[in-house]
Parts: C-alpha cells; sequence; structure tokens
C-alpha cells in the first residue's frame, strides 16, 4: 500500500458560512466520487483558503456532512502570491491506497483554469 495525494480547488461567491459550506461540499462530493473514496483509507485532508475566506473552517463540513469525524484535517490560509485566483477553496485530500490507484484532481467553478 503507498500514499498519494488528490488535489481540488473551486472558487467561493462569497465570504460567508453558507458559501463557504457549498463550495466545500461541491468540490469534497466530486472528488469522493470521481476517485471512489472510502473514507476509512483518508490518511488526512488540508483545506487552504485565501485571505479573502475566513468566514468558517471548510474541515467542519467534512466532519459533519461527510462523516469524517475520525480523520485529521486541517485548515491554513494559502500564500497571498500578487495576481493569484481569490476567492479559492483548495482541498488535499492524502489517501492509503493501491500502487495502480490514479488520482483524479478536480478543478471547478474559477478554478477550472488552473488546471488544463
Amino acid at each position: 500500500m503507498v500514499t498519494k495525494g488528490i488535489r481540488g480547488a473551486i472558487t467561493v461567491e462569497k465570504n460567508t458560512e453558507e458559501s463557504i459550506k457549498e463550495a466545500t461540499l461541491e468540490l469534497l462530493k466530486e472528488l469522493v466520487e470521481k476517485n471512489n473514496i472510502d473514507k476509512s483509507k483518508i490518511s488526512h485532508a488540508i483545506f487552504t483558503l485565501t485571505d479573502d475566506l475566513n468566514a468558517v473552517f471548510p474541515a467542519k463540513f467534512a466532519r459533519l456532512d461527510f462523516g469524517w469525524d475520525k480523520v485529521a484535517m486541517m485548515c491554513y490560509h494559502e500564500l497571498d502570491v500578487p495576481n493569484s485566483l481569490k476567492m479559492c477553496l483548495r482541498i488535499l485530500i492524502v489517501l492509503n491506497c493501491e500502487e495502480s490507484f490514479e488520482p483524479q484532481f478536480v478543478y471547478l467553478k474559477g478554478a477550472s483554469h488552473l488546471r488544463k
């Protein structure tokens, strides 16, 4: 068994708890479905938000809505690089998996141009 990371990003409409929740759940749903993630195989998850998003911790919604109460999770602010994408939530899920597993990254809404 090996450990691999699965990346995803989405833009958030407003700096409110509801908007961050909506974006977090949309991105997590896509990541879980595209990668057939079994929560018992998750090593840990890292959530980052750009400086303009601070209304709530997005890990809260993974814990409450996805049942990830046994998953180690942390939330951070993304490095504020000039001219970078604003209002962006990023997630890195680190998964214990088979060597043959090929992660499917997910980039939604305004974050879709980050990866072609």
